[in-house]
């Protein structure tokens, strides 16, 4: 199979009173500077490739660094050493919105982020009905997305990228909000999606989701890779460090 993510060696800093590099899409979608204070590591010396077709699930408690390693992936974060090399566009699912401007509305949010991926404006009328009737918020349209609920959100975000014609989907604890019925219709979307031979990476919480799509998985801990194996593997490390803190 053809290697469509290749990441070497890849470290990113982040550092008190220094805004980060950003690249033009992280400058267009993001609403604020959130560094965090203090300089320390997120990431440091990841390497892994991922195969076209691949559903791989990244793994590992919360402040790991896995937001912040799809970030890197999707061109949004640039990475302080190290190279990652994207075979084919991405199409991401990232903190929970898609990239959704909040000022803009549920419309106009459409246009935005298909075009940002390269829709012309005919292919972005083609998809709209699709990407409205899947979504559930047809009666909001016209509303600005910042009287969404976290849930209406998903649905729209979701549903746009899924909607686009990219090899690669990252998807970053979706499906950790909305109801159960959206949730059923994500799972079989992915499906399609992985189905057609598109390559899925995966970051949850839940144990069932990643099962679900996933064979390989890839454990973050403290912002380095200890385990790049099958998903029961990963699972387990993640289970281990679990049970120590809990200790």
């Amino acid at each position: 199979m053809d290697t469509v993510i290749s990441v070497e060696n890849v470290g990113i800093r982040f550092n008190r009173n220094r805004k980060r590099k950003f690249s033009i899409r992280e400058m267009v979608l993001q609403t604020k500077n959130t560094t965090p204070k203090g300089a320390f590591w997120a990431l440091r010396n990841i390497s892994f490739e991922v195969k076209k077709g691949e559903a791989v699930g990244l793994v590992g408690a919360n402040g790991q660094g896995k937001s912040t390693l799809l970030r890197i992936i999707a061109g949004v974060l640039i990475p302080d050493e190290g190279r990652v090399a994207v075979n084919g566009g991405v199409a991401p699912v990232i903190e929970l919105t898609g990239g959704l401007k909040s000022d803009l509305t549920a419309r106009d949010n459409i246009s935005l982020v298909a075009r940002l991926h390269g829709l012309t404006k005919k292919q972005v009328a083609e998809r709209f009905d699709d990407i409205v009737d899947f979504s559930g918020i047809a009666d909001f349209l016209d509303t600005p997305v910042r009287h969404f609920s976290s849930g209406m959100r998903v649905r729209l975000g979701f549903s746009i990228v899924t909607a686009l014609d990219e090899p690669i989907l990252l998807v970053d604890e979706a499906l950790a909000v909305g109801d159960a019925e959206f949730k059923i219709k994500c799972y079989h979307r992915m499906e399609q999606l992985l189905a057609q031979g598109k390559t899925l990476f995966l970051v949850s919480h839940k144990e069932e989701d990643l099962t679900r799509f996933c064979k390989r998985g890839l454990y973050l801990q403290q912002g380095r890779l200890l385990v790049d194996g099958t998903l029961k593997e990963a699972l387990a490390a993640h289970l281990t460090e679990q049970g120590a803190v809990d200790e």
